[in-house]
Parts: C-alpha cells; structure tokens; sequence
C-alpha cells in the first residue's frame, strides 16, 4: 500500500512540473490553433465545392454519396497535416514536443476508425479490421512495428525448401482478407455505377461489368501473389507451359466467358426473356454471368446454362423482340352442330378474357380466331387462336381459364361434345 501510495505521488509531482511548465500551455495553444483553422478551411473547401456535401441532391448516387463521405473527412485530414508539420517543427523550438505527438497519434487513430465506420457497410467486417487495423496502425505511429515484425520474424519452422515465419502467415492472412475485401467491394460498386450510367444499353453496360470485374479480379490476384512474396519475373518463365495446361484444362471456362460477351454484344438474350432450350428445357433470364445464364421455370427452379449452350447449340426466345404470342385451344362438337354459329359464339367468349388480345383497335389477324381443324370419327375438331402478351403460363396462365370458358359456352347454347363412337358388325360366318 505504500508503494503505491508512493507511485501516486511521483506521478503527482510530474503532473504538478509538467503543468507549471510554460511549453505545456504552448503545446496545447498550438493544438487548438491547428483545429480551429482546419475547421475553418473545411468549411469553405465544402461551400466552394458543393459536390462534396453528404446533402446534396444527388445523394443517392454513388458517386455523390463517396464525395460526401470524402467530404466529412476534410476536417480531421487537414488537422492531422498541420499536426505534422507542426511535430517537424516544433522540435527546433521546443525541446518536449510529447503532447502534439499525442494528439497526432489520436487523431490518426480517429481518421482510420472514421474512414473504416463510413465504408464499410457490414458490422462484422468493421469490427474485425478496426480489431486488427488500429493496433497496427498504433505501433506503426509510435515506432514499435519494425521491433515486433523482426521478432515475428524470428518465429518460423522449415518445411522443405520453404520457410515459414509467424509474420508471413500473418501478413498473408491479413492483407489478402483485405486485398479480397477491396476487391470485391470496388467491383460491386463499380458494376453499380456502370449499370447507373442511362446512356448506355443494357449489353453495353453488361460487357463493361463483366469487363470490370475479371479486371479487378486479375488486380487482386497479382498484387496477392507480390504479398506472397511470389517473384512474378519468374512466374513469367514458366508461365507459358502453365498457360498451355491451363488452356486444356480452363478451356470450357474460357468458352463459357467469352459466350457470355458475344451473347451481349448480338444481343440475342436479354433479362426477362423466355428461352427453350433444345432439349425441351425452358424459362426466363434472370441472370447473365461470366460462366452461365440462370433461367427460372415457372415452378420456382433455377436453370444454370453454360453460355456456351447458346452459341453451338440451337433454342427459341419467345419474346425477345415481339412480347405478343400466339396460342391454339382445340375442342370437338357433334356432326349435327350449327358450325357458323358456334364460331360466333366461341369468339366472343374467348374474347372476354382479360388477357386476350381482342377489341377495335387490335389487327383483325391477332383478334381471337375459331376454324375447323378437321373431321373426326366421331365428331368436328375445332380449334379457337388467340393473341396474348406474355407466356401462357405461370402468372399468366391462359389456356385452362379458356377450356373452361369454352365448355360453359358449349353447355349453355345445347352444343354436344361427342363421345368416341364405334360400329360393329356381326357377321354371320357358317358353322363347318
């Protein structure tokens, strides 16, 4: 207990010398100057340049939001460059500069924790690079990283020909977490942006995503590769017998990718198109990928196609240029039936649906149509053709609400739907 009360009072005397000293006051003078001119020349820096205001009034678009985060960082960024060249010089005129040190290490620390809190969107992630980021950052300021990396160092096992240390695993593990976290993060935001830009086509702002992408992925993949200590000079040397086995082995991934371009450069598919494939296989685009195409069916599945399916491979896109189709329902009626005016009657009904195609204003060819197809055994084959936006199927599932229509208009004007009929014959064949 009296040791501490001991370590109470030498910490007491230092405080009591350290304030009674006039450099203190100066230090702390200086601080505050440095602050209240950043404030004051971020203020107008954001009145001039009203693009980096966070309220502007494109807020929503990316752009605008990242300008209007950069924005709110001119303040702490400016302080902490007169923090800096206040430490540069303080030195020649102060011979315990300790307190601008300080302030200088905290406001580092702020910035990086305010830069991580205002782009990374994920709490998790945020968590986990201010956990691992602001200590690093901490002994980076106070100079104790290079002592701690030359120890990390130190610890390492052989295995083979390849030694590894505690600092390389580490270094590995962290900036390729963050190398892969950049670039995932810079591609979906830059697809964002370029899906944004009205002036372009939908192909044209698919090819530049795709583009984008393999081109962040490449990035990320070389400069983990120098993280890696890899030497790429000499990945050269032996990277065209690597790309050769590659070639064979990545052929099909490399045909599904460049399908996928020339898909949306002749724009033969697009979003929301209905597609059958030639096995019989079909559904809507919801998806274009670098690898497939997802088509969902009506019953809620998903299709992953290989891109290269489209180009060898022949399939129908109902409703890529022409939204309209054309359907047929067949029904029979009895050989005794007033034809001429049951194909009145059918038109008509058939004309009531919501769906149908039908009125005025519609070509007389597209309007609902009812003709014989046939004569049967035992009856008339009819079929009645309508014109519709859309599928028949799914949510627009025409077909059976027209059989039904159909029927009650057969039942209530006395038509017949005839039965199969047969005739037999007994033929008398004498007894021998």
């Amino acid at each position: 207990m009296e040791k501490l009360y001991q370590i109470i009072e030498q910490f007491q005397g230092q405080a009591s010398q350290l304030f009674s000293q006039s450099e203190t006051y100066m230090q702390i003078a200086i601080i505050l100057g440095i602050y209240l001119v950043a404030y004051s020349v971020a203020n107008r820096i954001r009145k001039y340049a009203s693009f980096l205001d966070a309220k502007s009034e494109n807020e929503h678009h990316p752009i605008y939001v990242f300008l209007g985060k950069l924005g709110d960082l001119i303040f702490p960024i400016l302080a902490i460059l007169m923090l800096r060249i206040a430490s540069e010089v303080t030195p020649n005129t102060l011979p315990h500069d300790w307190i601008i040190q300080t302030a200088l290490i905290v406001a580092v620390l702020l910035l990086f924790n305010s830069i991580v809190q205002e782009l990374v969107k994920s709490d998790t992630i945020c968590r986990i690079i201010k956990w691992i980021g602001m200590p690093i950052l901490f002994l980076h300021l106070i100079g104790a990283l290079s002592g701690l990396i030359l120890i990390l160092q130190g610890i390492s096992i052989n295995v083979g020909n390849i030694e590894l240390s505690v600092y390389g695993v580490l270094r590995v593990a962290i900036f390729g977490s963050l190398l892969f976290w950049l670039g995932r993060a810079s591609s979906s935001t830059g697809q964002e942006l370029i899906r944004r830009q009205q002036s372009l086509d939908f192909r044209t702002k698919e090819v530049a995503a795709k583009l984008l992408e393999v081109i962040i992925t490449l990035i990320v993949f070389l400069l983990l590769l120098q993280v890696m200590g890899i030497n790429l000079t000499a990945l050269a040397v032996f990277g065209g017998a690597l790309g050769v086995g590659l070639g064979f082995g990545l052929q099909a991934i490399a045909s599904n990718f460049i399908s996928g371009v020339i898909i949306l450069v002749d724009k033969s598919i697009s979003i929301e198109d209905y597609i059958e494939l030639e096995d019989g296989r079909s559904g809507i685009v919801r998806e274009l990928n670098l690898r497939s195409t997802t088509l969902e069916t009506f019953d809620g599945k998903d299709i992953m196609v290989p891109n290269e399916k489209f180009i060898v491979e022949s399939f129908t896109n109902w409703t890529h240029k022409n939204k309209k189709q054309r359907y047929r329902v067949d029904f029979s009626v009895a050989y005794h039936s007033d034809v001429r005016k049951l194909v009145e009657i059918i038109k008509a009904v058939v004309a009531t649906h919501p769906q149908v195609m039908s009125g005025d204003d519609i070509p007389i060819e597209e309007c609902p149509d009812c003709e014989i197809d046939g004569f049967g055994d035992s009856g008339i084959n009819m079929f009645v053709e309508f014109w519709m936006l859309g599928i028949d199927d799914g949510k627009n599932r025409v077909g059976g609400d027209l059989m039904l229509l159909i029927l009650e208009a057969l039942q209530v004007n006395g038509f017949e739907i005839p039965f199969p009929q047969r005739e037999v014959r007994v033929l008398n064949i004498p007894i021998v």
